[in-house]
């Protein structure tokens, strides 16, 4: 069957003022319209604009005085630094930002205050057609990855690979694509010091991906720190009895991981090299190939959500447009993950509140506590988080930001916490705990077994994963407008009026059903924009 691709329905224009206030509390509200609004717009309110506003900012819809705080989705992200005349313009320069909520006294299970979610109502009866493991895991995708150990090799490799595609992918139609796990790890770092462990499990983990089909190949230089066996130690990996090996690693166990080690004696210039790293593909191939699709129960998904290139449409429209869909996820049985530390570290109250047991709310300030001391040792805080196009989009600071990225989690219970490189193990709602950085935290994502992405953006990103496929979320029209060849989905019809939050969390939750299936690709997918894997590594280098 052909795969077709996602379209994203023509905008509509917003020809009167249009401002969206979150909470009833607030005292800012945004401009939606496209390229602002002009001082002396009166809006619905009857409240002219004393100042241009550009789309995505806030306007003052009262006199805020010096000191007062700037109330948006009900809470304050700032402190006004001047008195704020009614119709103003009120940007971060003109923000003190709030200090970071402590980690003690924070709303726990059980302590007789806080109020559980209600457990969400069974969604039966969905499914997609994905790739059965023999490990239990399900594939979304048919991909050979070839892991590395070193980026040294990653030359060599990539030059094999784009042979494999040439010459072999063509002759297994049933595999979808052959990926190099290409990084910066590997040698010339404190491969034993404290940290060091989550680069290595976090390749170790995207190695066993769900949509590489438990097939584990390796390229090794051979006189790298981060060994084959000790990235892949026995026991850690499928073996297969039946096909040839090129070179091999015997365990006292009996079990072989397939590698070539380009040091090897055996290898006599560049091209026994890739020859080398071809014939071991085609062993690989041979038993995807053979490989079909089955009906699988939507429970079998594991999604990653994650947002990158924000602005103030983001908690507005795309967020909780995933996180309504999030919350139709867990209903239905499936794995979801949300991340970003940084970006969740000033609702981590709203987050405690929300575990569903006090082991849970702790381990999630434990992870929080130590990105805290991570940072400090950087001589940084949280702020350092906010990009130049974060605040163009009309984000004053984290406080902010942190507000609209969290509801991307739904308002499912948390019944997990998973540390950097750790692998999912559960269903239902999980705080993966990663950086914010968009590659760092879709790497951990994938490390973490995700079959399946989506990324919502305000400003703009080419995004993509090799790996695993990614939806995209524009959080505006003008930008699924003008970018309509790589967003998936346009929330920023929930701005425009056209559309609810649980329209498109629905039209979000089929798409991901259809992509899961192979019946339609996503506009990365068609382009093959990849972004690089990119390890997080807090350990020293050498």
């Amino acid at each position: 069957m052909t795969a077709s691709l996602s379209t994203v329905p023509a905008p509509v224009a917003i020809t009167s003022p249009l401002t969206i206030r979150m909470h009833d509390r607030d005292n800012v509200a945004i401009v939606a319209n496209d390229g602002g609004l002009p001082a002396g717009t009166v809006l619905a309110n009857g409240l002219t604009l004393r100042d241009r506003v550009p789309q995505g900012h806030k306007v003052a819809l009262v006199d805020v005085v010096a000191q007062a705080p700037v109330l948006r989705y009900g809470i304050p992200i700032g402190f006004a630094l001047q008195d704020i005349p009614a119709g103003s313009w009120v940007h971060e320069r003109l923000l003190q930002m709030p200090s970071a909520r402590g980690l003690d006294n924070l709303p726990m299970p059980g302590d007789g205050v806080t109020v559980q979610p209600d457990p969400l109502p069974a969604l039966e009866g969905y499914t997609f057609e994905g790739y059965r493991n023999a490990d239990g895991s399900v594939g979304t995708r048919n991909i050979l990855a070839i892991t590395q150990t070193v980026q040294c090799v990653a030359g060599v490799t990539d030059f094999a690979v784009q042979r494999i595609k040439a010459e072999l992918l063509p002759l297994y139609p049933h595999v979808d694509d052959v990926v190099a796990l290409a990084h910066g790890y590997g040698c010339g770092v404190a491969i034993d010091a404290p940290g060091a462990e989550i680069p290595i499990r976090t390749l170790r983990n995207i190695s066993l991906n769900p949509n590489f089909g438990g097939e584990v190949m390796v390229v090794s230089l051979g006189c790298e720190k981060l060994q084959p066996e000790r990235l892949l130690p026995p026991g850690s990996f499928p073996i297969h009895a039946e096909g040839s090996k090129i070179d091999s690693i015997s365990s006292a166990s009996g079990q072989d991981l397939d590698v070539v080690c380009l040091q090897d004696d055996a290898h006599v210039g560049f091209m026994a090299m890739v020859d080398a790293v071809l014939r071991q593909a085609t062993v690989h191939l041979e038993r995807l190939n053979a490989r079909s699709r089955v009906t699988c129960p939507a429970s079998e998904l594991v999604v990653g959500v994650q947002c990158g290139g924000s602005d103030a449409f983001s908690g507005v429209t795309a967020n909780p447009a995933v996180g309504f869909c999030t919350d139709l996820l867990v209903r239905a049985g499936a794995s979801v993950m949300f991340s970003e530390t940084t970006e969740v570290r000033d609702g981590i109250a709203q987050l405690t509140a929300r575990a569903s047991t006090p082991e849970v709310a702790q381990a999630m300030v434990r992870e929080m506590a130590w990105y805290d001391t991570y940072l400090e040792r950087g001589k940084v805080d949280r702020s350092a988080n906010t990009t130049p196009g974060n605040k163009k989009g009309g984000l004053s600071n984290i406080v902010e930001k942190a507000m609209g990225s969290i509801v991307k989690s739904g308002s499912a219970a948390i019944t997990g916490v998973i540390s950097p490189g750790e692998k999912l193990k559960q269903k239902g709602l999980t705080y993966a705990a990663t950086p914010a950085s968009d590659f760092i935290c879709g790497t951990l994502q994938l490390a973490a077994g995700m079959n399946l992405h989506v990324f919502t953006t305000g400003r703009g990103t080419p995004y993509g994963l090799a790996q695993v496929p990614v939806i995209k979320v524009a959080t505006r029209s003008d930008l699924a407008r003008r970018w309509h060849d790589l967003m998936d989905v346009n929330a920023g019809t929930i701005a425009d009026g056209t559309a609810s939050i649980e329209q498109v969390g629905w039209e979000l939750f089929h798409l991901m059903l259809e992509v899961a299936s192979g019946r339609k690709k996503t506009w990365a997918e068609h382009w093959k924009l990849h972004n690089a894997l990119v390890l997080f590594n807090p350990a020293p280098v050498t």
